[in-house]
């Protein structure tokens, strides 16, 4: 057998130039592996994120807590006043057509609502203020008539009507309000950071529904 001749590659060692063909052949180059830390650079950075939505970030929150809170614990126990009647109204449809179907349609107008009417403003001082004067629908529910009842024995609004205009205003403002405060939060941040603070906007969400679905069981048993 015949030796390379002035060959410097020790017995056994493929030249570095046989091994960068070997690669290029199957596609193999140094750029198809990120450099360390790249992918730390894709992370968006939430504390800005959830500094800059603390405002919205509560109305989300607080919107769907008071909403869950009520809506269907409360506002489904609540019977006509004329059930006694025997009418197919006030003891079969009642309750369906003013709870579920009001609600959820009510819920539905505000959501439109927002597709022409977006105020207040992101940063305005109203928003929050509307958002917390639903809580004032608490006590709205549990003064009608709610059955059966344990501790609060006095129904203030003792005509079908009241519900009913109670359950279409907290539909009509959790599908407005609530609506209004998430479309709110990606613009109030730069676009590329417009996607994060769409899903802390959710966590938001659904951080107010499941409080909200815990407190309503002990609100239940309050009335």
């Amino acid at each position: 057998m015949r030796s390379h001749k002035g060959s410097t590659h020790p017995a056994g060692v493929l030249p570095s130039s046989y091994l960068e063909e070997v690669d290029e052949s199957q596609g193999i180059t140094n750029s198809s592996f990120p450099a360390k830390g790249t992918s730390d650079q894709n992370i968006p950075p939430l504390r800005p994120i959830l500094k800059k939505t603390a405002v919205l970030g509560f109305c989300v929150f607080y919107v769907f807590f008071i909403s869950i809170l009520i809506f269907p614990s409360i506002s489904s126990s609540i019977e006509s006043v004329n059930k006694d009647s025997g009418s197919l109204w006030a003891n079969k449809y009642f309750i369906p057509l003013t709870s579920f179907l009001l609600y959820n349609f009510a819920d539905w107008c505000g959501r439109q609502i927002t597709a022409w009417i977006q105020a207040p403003g992101p940063k305005s001082k109203l928003l929050p203020a509307l958002v917390l004067l639903r809580t004032l629908s608490l006590p709205l529910f549990m003064l009608c008539n709610y059955q059966p009842r344990s501790h609060i024995k006095m129904v203030i609004f003792n005509k079908d009507v009241y519900p009913a205009v109670f359950i279409a205003l907290l539909g009509l403002s959790n599908g407005y309000l609530g609506t209004l405060a998430i479309i709110y939060g990606p613009k109030i941040l730069p676009k590329e950071l417009a996607e994060a603070t769409g899903v802390v906007m959710t966590f938001y969400l659904t951080l107010g529904l499941a409080l909200g679905s815990a407190c309503s069981i002990l609100l239940v048993h309050l009335i």
